[in-house]
């Protein structure tokens, strides 16, 4: 029993190793406390190198300087605990071993246990991440845009009128040929406003786009050229979902494009025109002999009743009157025979140089008692086309005649025919003044003069060029009008020669 002392300190040496250094008794159990010094000691440098290891290397965030409630922030405020963690771990593990191997008493022992087991509750806690804010809901995907509809493109290019494609918010998507050529160029994603720019329209487009209404709008453009166009607004809707509009209003019946198509009027207004101008012109120039005719007549059966010299003079104005009213009447049918038939292509094969020989014939005496040489210069080789001979003759003496009456004072009017390329070609000059330049482009229209007064002394009905035109027309010819001031004017008229012999140079004169 003396000898359980002094044995017991030399066993609890070993335990006081890893606290201290090394045991500096040895005995009988030195190997043992020699090991489990070691495996103290293994544990303990992997205490010491945790530390080491975590610490913060330079250009690593520092956990202090980093938001609250971050991630970075929370790994940070772990590290000390782990380390805490694995030390008690290496203690209870040297604590167990010490009793397993018998180089640590058991009472000690339990101590040990219960100052690890007060330690590992003295840790401080780890605060609960908080929750992260729950993510509002995502807005509906907005509609796609209807640029990309290669069909619509499609349907718009195949129009047969001037047509644009337009975004809800009058941006260009897609514009057809025809409305290259009639209003002009585009370019995609532009508004509206770049190229149409009447009001009228404009406001229509946004109009529809509002309330899916189609609308209509006419206009007129006076620059580059007088015309009259006609707007057509048709709201569609391309995509089957509905659209929101903003102020958060879903517009299940607002469309999402609009189509423009473009109509020209301008020929419709011009006929309109001229119809009204005909039934004004026509009116007036039946009214005017009419009251002559009635004002002599009222003259005779009064106060000229008995005046003979008075008679003869008012019935000869009289007579006068009445042919213009029936030249005015010949023309005005004959006007219209031609436009009831301007379809149909006469199939006769007739001969120019004939028709010119008997026109010339026909109004040489009208040349005669004016002074003026009728000259006729055509080829020796006869001229045919297809036309009716009676519209011809008309045409050609409406040319001569106008010559007659108008370039008299030149004194000759030269009417030439010859082949040109296949094409059989008859001129009618005269040397008179000329007709201003202005008035060129309005010499084939009804009841047109250059000089009001001089035509209706001549006795002109204003419908003798109309007349050519529509006979030209009607034979699918050309008409040429050439004029120049002092030295007279050329009308040349183009028809389709049948083949023949080709022209060898003669040239007769009559």
């Amino acid at each position: 029993m003396a000898m359980a002392g002094p044995e017991r300190d030399m066993d609890l040496q070993p335990a006081a190793a890893p606290r201290g250094g090394p045991a500096g008794a040895s005995g009988g159990r030195e190997p043992v406390a020699a090991e489990a010094q070691a495996r103290a000691a293994e544990v303990g440098a992997v205490v010491v190198k945790g530390p080491e290891s975590s610490a913060p290397t330079p250009g690593s965030p520092d956990a202090a300087s980093l938001p609250a409630g971050s991630p970075t922030q929370q790994g940070a405020k772990q590290g000390p605990r782990r380390r805490s963690l694995l030390l008690v771990a290496a203690l209870a593990l040297v604590v167990v071993a010490g009793v397993v191997l018998g180089a640590l008493d058991p009472l000690l022992a339990t101590l040990m246990v219960a100052l690890l087991v007060a330690l590992l509750f003295s840790l401080p806690q780890i605060p609960s991440l908080p929750a992260l804010p729950e993510a509002p809901p995502l807005p509906p995907p907005p509609a796609p845009p209807v640029r990309g509809d290669a069909q619509a493109a499609a349907v718009v290019a195949a129009l047969p009128e001037p047509a644009l494609l337009l975004s809800a918010t009058g941006e260009i998507i897609t514009a057809n040929e025809r409305f290259t050529l009639a209003i002009g160029t585009t370019r995609v994603g532009d508004p509206l406003s770049f190229v149409v720019r009447v009001p009228e329209v404009l406001d229509a487009v946004r109009a529809a786009a509002e309330d899916g209404l189609p609308r209509r709008v006419e206009f007129a453009e006076r620059i580059p050229l007088d015309r009259w166009l006609e707007a057509h607004v048709v709201p569609l809707r391309l995509e089957a979902h509905a659209g929101i509009r903003s102020g958060g209003r879903r517009a299940a019946d607002v469309p999402d494009a609009v189509l423009l198509t473009f109509r020209d009027l301008t020929q419709q207004r011009r006929v309109e025109q001229m119809r009204a101008d005909f039934v004004a012109n026509a009116s007036h120039e039946l009214r005017t002999p009419l009251a002559s005719l009635s004002g002599f007549i009222e003259t005779l059966q009064g106060p000229a009743r008995n005046d003979a010299p008075a008679r003869e003079r008012f019935l000869a104005i009289m007579a006068a009157q009445a042919r213009r009213m029936s030249r005015l009447i010949d023309d005005l049918l004959s006007l219209s025979r031609i436009e009831l038939n301007a379809h149909v292509r006469p199939q006769t094969k007739v001969d120019l140089g004939g028709i010119l020989a008997h026109v010339c014939d026909t109004l040489s005496p009208l040349a005669r008692d004016r002074g003026v040489t009728l000259d006729q210069v055509k080829d020796a080789v006869p001229l045919e086309v297809l036309g009716d001979r009676d519209e011809l003759i008309r045409l050609f003496e409406n040319l001569v005649e106008n010559a007659l009456k108008y370039g008299a004072p030149g004194k000759r009017i030269e009417v030439r025919l010859f082949r040109e390329n296949g094409t059989a070609v008859v001129s009618i000059r005269d040397f008179g003044p000329g007709i201003p330049p202005e008035h060129l482009p309005r010499l084939t229209e009804r009841f047109y003069r250059v000089d009001v007064a001089a035509s209706r002394d001549q006795g002109g009905t204003g419908l003798g060029l109309a007349i050519v035109k529509h006979i030209v027309a009607r034979h699918r010819g050309r008409l040429g009008i050439d004029s120049v001031l002092g030295e007279g004017a050329t009308f040349s008229v183009r028809l389709d020669a049948l083949p023949g012999p080709e022209k060898n140079g003669g040239q007769t004169a009559a």
